[in-house]
């Protein structure tokens, strides 16, 4: 199967209502209905490719993940709680990503190539780009790629003022005179947004890290 029939394939997958899909997990856990079963395998199948996605690789390799963040998907149904009221997506999301991520270590790793910015392209980098090391095991990098995505949607978080202080110190080596110039601040409230700034990403970023 190619990855376009796959795409095209998970457009026909319907997202299910809160009640419908609590009435799927009572059918499913309580009266051991496998058509309830599969469908909400179905259903948790963009959770897969979505997770894969997140992720540059080859699509060969991106098959595979999908084949095994699947298999992943499958696991988590079969061991879901209903009754603890907690999301299926959050628990089922760890399930899938470590499928994928113990595949990727069972591979030669000069089958898998992970794109990283040039040093041309440096200056359109985000600060993120710049902590992918394409030398590291394959497993490594994907760990590295997974963070970078999240450290992209934390970066957009931050105030504006920030983000560009950020992107000013870390990316185009400005002097804070250059950029309290370019802002039109002091260089006192350039510090403070800087320091402001990376506050905020530790405090944003220390419970993934902490779960790592």
């Amino acid at each position: 199967m190619f990855l376009s029939q796959y795409m095209a394939e998970l457009k026909n997958v319907r997202t299910l209502a809160p009640a419908e899909e609590a009435v799927l997990w009572r059918g499913y856990k309580e009266g051991c209905d496998l058509e309830c079963r599969r469908r909400l395998i179905e259903s948790y199948q963009p959770l897969v490719f979505k997770t894969a996605m997140r992720w540059r690789l080859p699509e060969p390799v991106m098959l595979d993940l999908i084949q095994e963040g699947t298999v992943g998907l499958i696991e988590a149904v079969e061991n879901y709680d209903h009754t603890r009221g907690v999301a299926f997506s959050l628990f089922a999301v760890h399930r899938i990503k470590g499928r994928m991520l113990n595949h990727l270590n069972c591979e030669d790793d000069s089958l898998v190539h992970i794109d990283s910015p040039c040093d041309e392209n440096r200056s359109q980098a985000t600060i993120a780009d710049l902590l992918v090391d394409t030398q590291a095991e394959v497993v490594t990098q994907v760990e590295h790629n997974y963070l970078v995505e999240q450290l992209r949607t934390a970066m957009d978080r931050l105030p504006a003022k920030e983000q560009q202080v950020l992107h000013g110190v870390y990316l185009n080596d400005c002097e804070p005179k250059e950029l309290a110039a370019s802002m039109e601040l002091s260089i006192s409230h350039i510090y403070r947004l800087q320091k402001q700034g990376i506050r905020r990403l530790r405090g944003m970023m220390s419970k993934l890290m902490g779960n790592w």
